[in-house]
């Protein structure tokens, strides 16, 4: 019995959407995903207590066909036990049936209908993982961590996370009113929005003074392309500046929250010249693997600091984890999600797929992050009420332990600039509100500016910035991405 795979990094779902925070490990540039596990022969239990269970469950649904105040059909029984047995595995395994399947790859091509919110189910609640930049949901201010409890004024109280999700859907240009609880206040808040078509934007990028300034929303196909693409025409700006030439690199990677493991490789590769970058370690022995840089550093060595918050999941997980282990780069910000696992994707014929864990992964120094997330080398928080609440793996239920690797305590850097020693852990009281596409309110871009800069040497930087100037990389189109190719 033989399965195509798909390898996920990735924890959500897509609402209008998107499935996110995940990487994905599929068929690609990073090697093909042993299947020997996946495809041997399964030789089934015909224990007496297997037996017993078989007919207990069986005996169930006769249970439930004959009493129930309404009837049931075999199809929705079986669909629901099939949800229980994968989805309480751990929160990233799931069973589609053929329909969320096609949803699911009609999502992950690039373009599609919705609000641009990332949510995921918990306890049978829908929450935020992340709202997409520059999508209705990100303009509206809904937050990661908001619960959604209504669509349209009306409660989703007990649907399940596909039904919720499908109530959010809608042809573009139509309103549509989300209500939400904030646990972070205790507010509930309502957002009125229009759906839209999301053109996602995997890559942006600007040039404030000499730096190079990267953000990455997530790691969708062809990422690593479009951010090498971004950093050249940076590089080309850099040159008519007055010091002609890029001396240091922002990498931004907050609420990104995964995709495909290649790209995360991929990227990680760009800046790092050897050594490992990531390993995963599952079940059968023969499908671990190990993947190392391969000797090129894009920038030549100039000075990263990489911004990281609890929106940073999986595949940001895995750059951030490399670059820090490998002193390539300071980590700045906030503790990251802490999702250590990989995912399959194993698609059952023509009746859906399983999105199963197979995997943990493994930073450079044999460190497992699961439940725990990357701490950063500078703690910077976001705004000046943060309270260190936070949505993280180590909040949802039923999460896979933290087994294997390295158990040893963090040894604390000693290269960092003298600066970072002034930077402050929070915005002053009159720092203006929060928004990132205003460069000047960013406090935590702000103080990466002035860590990138000691690191190059620049001891008197330009004042803060007021704007600067923006290269975006091209929206991808993956309409021709392969349909066994999930980014989340």
């Amino acid at each position: 019995m033989k399965f195509r795979t798909g390898l996920l990094l990735g924890t959500a779902f897509l609402a209008g959407l998107a499935v996110g925070p995940g990487a994905l490990r599929l068929v690609g540039s990073a090697g093909t995903f042993p299947t020997a596990a996946l495809a041997r022969d399964v030789s089934h239990d015909n224990s007496a207590e297997t037996v017993r269970l078989l007919t207990l469950l069986g005996t169930v649904m006769d249970v439930v066909k004959a009493e129930y105040v309404h009837p049931v059909s075999d199809k929705d029984l079986i669909n629901n036990a099939l949800d229980g047995m994968v989805g309480e595995l751990d929160p990233h395994s799931s069973y589609m049936t053929a329909a969320q399947f096609k949803d699911m790859q009609t999502e992950i091509s690039g373009k599609f209908g919705g609000l641009g919110l990332q949510v995921q189910a918990e306890s049978g609640h829908v929450r935020v993982v992340s709202p997409i930049d520059g999508t209705p949901a990100a303009r509206a201010g809904i937050q990661t961590g908001d619960f959604i409890t209504m669509v349209d004024h009306k409660s989703i109280d007990g649907l399940t996370l596909d039904q919720a999700v499908r109530k959010m859907r809608g042809d573009p240009g139509t309103s549509i009113s989300l209500t939400v609880v904030r646990p972070k206040t205790g507010k509930t808040l309502t957002f009125d929005m229009k759906r839209e078509i999301v053109h996602v934007q995997i890559v942006r990028s600007a040039l404030y003074g000499s730096t190079a300034y990267i953000r990455l929303t997530e790691f969708d196909d062809d990422l690593e392309g479009a951010m090498h693409t971004a950093f050249e025409k940076l590089k080309a700006e850099a040159a008519k500046s007055p010091a002609h030439k890029l001396t240091g690199v922002i990498l931004d990677l907050r609420s990104n929250p995964g995709g495909k493991l290649d790209q995360a490789i991929a990227v990680s590769d760009d800046f790092i010249k050897e050594g490992e970058i990531v390993s995963i370690r599952g079940r059968h022995p023969e499908n671990n693997q190990r993947w190392d840089a391969k000797g090129t550093d894009i920038t030549n060595g100039l000075p990263i600091v990489v911004l990281t918050n609890g929106g940073s999941a999986s595949a940001s997980e895995i750059v951030a984890g490399a670059l820090k282990d490998h002193r390539r780069a300071v980590i700045l910000g906030e503790k990251t999600f802490g999702k250590g696992s990989v995912q399959t994707l194993i698609p059952i014929g023509d009746q859906g797929a399983v999105r199963l864990t197979t995997a943990r992964y493994y930073t450079p120094s044999g460190r497992s992050i699961q439940g725990l997330g990357i701490t950063p080398d500078i703690t910077v928080a976001e705004t000046k009420d943060d309270d260190g609440y936070g949505y993280r793996e180590a909040d949802l239920s039923h999460i896979l332990t933290n087994v294997g690797g390295n158990r040893t305590a963090e040894t604390p850097r000693t290269d960092l600039p003298e600066v970072s020693k002034s930077i402050p852990k929070a915005p002053p009281a009159d720092w203006p509100k929060f928004d990132l596409t205003k460069p000047a309110t960013d406090f935590q871009l702000q103080q990466a500016i002035k860590v990138v800069n000691a690191m190059a040497g620049i001891s008197n930087p330009a004042p803060a910035v007021e704007q600067a100037t923006e290269v975006k990389a091209p929206p991808t189109d993956k309409k021709s991405a392969p349909a066994n190719t999930p980014a989340h």
